[in-house]
């Protein structure tokens, strides 16, 4: 069943986020006051596999208070392909260069009922280190993390951002 928009508000606007307020009718009738958050840019990532292991980020996040393992992730600039942009952070995050193809995973809208965000994950079967992570802030440690493992970080709650576990989950898939 699909809600009908009447109108928006802005609520906050600033480079990275807008906030607005919509008038939202169910399809009983009733209406609605819905937050909803449009980021500035899609953004992309990668999982990088070697010798099934996968190259990790070990992060805080203040947000949430929590540290967990992630992939590399982040905006894809202006005119910037999404795979050009999920090599560019895996380098300047992790500093390794994902070599090889570099070929699409998965997909994924990871907040659709509050948000327009939108990630594009790639792959990669191998990466050369090209020297320390050009932002060492976004992560305590990068390390190749054995894919068996996977499961076990999960019940551990070492794995819980969403991108993360979605691209990682289909990776164990089978994909």
């Amino acid at each position: 069943m699909r809600w009908t928009v009447h109108g928006e508000r802005d609520l906050y606007r600033d480079q990275w986020v807008h906030v607005a307020s919509a008038d939202v009718e169910l399809p009983d009738g009733r209406h609605l006051d819905h937050r909803v958050i449009r980021t500035a840019a899609p953004g992309a990532g990668i999982v990088i596999v070697d010798k099934d292991r996968v190259l990790l980020m070990w992060r805080h996040r203040f947000i949430t208070d929590t540290y967990g393992w992630e992939i590399p992730h982040g905006s894809i600039k202006p005119g910037e392909e999404p795979a050009d942009a999920a090599v560019r952070e895996a380098e300047e995050e992790t500093g390794w260069r994902p070599t090889g193809p570099i070929r699409p995973l998965i997909y994924t809208q990871p907040s659709p009922g509050l948000m327009t965000s939108e990630h594009h994950i790639f792959r990669a079967d191998s990466a050369t280190h090209i020297g320390p992570p050009k932002d060492a802030f976004e992560s305590d440690k990068v390390e190749w993390v054995p894919v068996e493992e996977i499961s076990s970080l999960i019940e551990k709650r070492h794995i819980v951002a969403g991108t993360t576990l979605v691209a990682l989950l289909y990776l164990q898939a089978g994909s």
